[in-house]
């Protein structure tokens, strides 16, 4: 009962150094093309042309097209192959699920007072899962150079020796809990046991060296399993001001639930130390648990010069996250030439056994403006094309001053990013086709972190009368650069990442 106790306060403990990095914070900022089957088979191409559930994600303004009140309901299979190339290796992996992808309701009101201007009135509530999280990654191969020694140096060295045999795991810091884990799994050593295998209890000793035989070819694999959502439920208001102009605001309340586990593997034939001990074998194990809430808002408003011709502009501000992580961590290592075992290999495990609650903290994403036209050919179909911008280099963390190096690299290494989405619908009788294009660049300055993001899209749609069914198949690519970890073994995997999905809607008037 006491070991049980004892387990279940340490999970309770708070670490006042945080851990979350420039790809935690783009993971929250990018956003999919997700939504309805007519907004995702016409390439998410609806701040002008407005009418659909998703389209209000575009441009507010847009629900005052609904020529009545509706209801809607969208599934998606998602199904994501990720190819990897590390050092010449090349490996691959698959993700499908299956989601609620957009539920919504607008109600439509015509003002009865024909002396107004104010010709008439929406407002809509609708979810939607923003970005879709799932996700496995697996890449292998041989590292000519570097070992994942480098990443437990990297924290380590200036933490006290005593600090790492004096204290509990879950009272550290966070550089000084991963410098824990290298130090109980003989993959460092402090630097004077190296030549006095007896000096292992003066407390002021804070320089470490690997423990790791050198010679390079580390053969090393690593798989990401991730699963979660980013979704938003948007409360909107829109108001039409004679025939011409249309004027819309939502509330987005966000919701993120993440859960992302990693395993890292590094073995190597290498020759042994003449003293001490060496690594051979080592596996890393992370369990990250990310939740939290958010808000946004959204202005828009659409302008019809003439009966054929749409125009629209609209503004998304940042998201304000607050979030919490929660980790987890379990080393195992292989040693040659422990003090107990000085001929032969041991098996080391460090289990904390303990999930790690960091003091929760804020995200802000960046802001986005979108420009729109859009073509009416009367009841026979229409063109589109929205421009969008985002700012990726004011993605902050807060406090600052926790923050004030990932900050800054952020700012230093993100830019806007531009999207060009077009989409084209044509109606024959009850059947309407549909087909979209969208165009996305990097979000970083070299280009290539991430890269950019080409996507194509088709579907169709029938018309029952009061009800109607959409289908549509979506596809982008995008490549990126995945590293192990955020520091130390810093060198990427390249990963080619191809999604393909089918979504269906279902909406009925009411």
């Amino acid at each position: 009962m006491k070991n049980i106790f004892a387990i279940a306060i340490a999970s309770l403990a708070i670490s006042s150094i945080q851990a979350q990095d420039i790809n935690d914070a783009m993971r929250f900022a990018q956003t999919d093309l997700n939504g309805t089957a007519r907004f995702k088979a016409m390439g998410g191409a609806f701040g002008a042309v407005g009418g659909d559930f998703s389209a209000l994600n575009i441009n507010p303004a847009g629900s005052l097209i609904f020529a009545n009140n509706q209801v809607g309901l969208t599934l998606t299979n998602f199904n994501d192959s990720n190819n990897s190339n590390y050092f010449g290796t090349s490996t691959s992996a698959r993700k499908n699920s299956l989601d609620l992808n957009q539920a919504g309701a607008v109600f439509v009101f015509n003002n009865q007072d024909t002396q107004s201007d104010w010709r008439k009135f929406a407002f809509t509530i609708n979810y939607e899962n923003a970005k879709n999280l799932d996700n496995n990654i697996f890449s292998e191969g041989t590292n000519p150079n570097n070992s994942v020694d480098k990443y437990f140096l990297s924290y380590a060295n200036g933490v006290s020796l005593g600090t790492l045999n004096n204290y509990y795991f879950d009272e550290l810091y966070y550089n000084e809990q991963q410098a824990y884990l290298g130090y109980n799994s003989y993959i460092i050593n402090a630097v004077p046991l190296a030549i006095d295998p007896t000096n292992n209890t003066n407390p002021n000793i804070n320089t470490y060296t690997s423990g790791v035989a050198p010679g390079g070819n580390y053969y090393q694999k690593n798989r990401i399993k991730s699963n979660g959502y980013n979704s938003k439920v948007s409360f909107n208001f829109a108001a039409q001001y004679t025939d011409k102009w249309l004027f819309g605001i939502n509330l987005n309340s966000h919701f993120l639930d993440y859960r992302k586990s990693s395993s890292f593997y590094e073995s190597n034939s290498n020759s042994k130390f003449n003293t001490g001990s060496t690594v051979d074998v080592i596996r890393f194990n992370n369990d990250l648990y990310t939740y939290g809430s958010g808000f946004s808002l959204q202005l828009g408003t659409i302008f019809k010069p003439v009966k054929e011709i749409r125009l629209g502009i609209a503004y998304e501000s940042p998201t304000w996250y607050k979030l919490t992580d929660e980790l987890s961590q379990r080393i195992s290592t292989s040693v040659y030439g422990l003090s107990t075992s000085p001929n032969s290999y041991s098996s080391v495990t460090t289990d904390p056994n303990t999930t790690m609650i960091f003091a929760p903290y804020n995200l802000q994403s960046p802001g986005k403006w979108t420009g729109s036209f859009a073509y009416i050919f009367g009841k026979r179909g229409l063109i589109s094309l929205d421009l969008s911008s985002k700012s990726y280099g004011t993605t902050t963390y807060r406090p600052k001053g926790d923050f004030t190096s990932t900050n800054t690299f952020m700012a230093n290494n993100l830019t806007n990013a531009t999207e060009v989405r077009i989409g084209g619908e044509y109606k024959i009788k009850k059947i309407s086709l549909r087909g979209g294009y969208r165009y996305e660049q990097s979000p970083y300055k070299n280009g290539t972190t991430i890269g950019a993001l080409t996507g194509y899209s088709t579907g169709l749609g029938y018309n029952f009368g009061n009800t109607k069914l959409d289908l549509a198949y979506a596809n982008a690519k995008r490549d990126y650069d995945q590293q192990f970890f955020s520091q130390g073994l810093t060198d990427t995997a390249r990963i080619k990442s191809v999604n393909n999905n089918v979504t269906i809607t279902l909406l009925f008037e009411l």
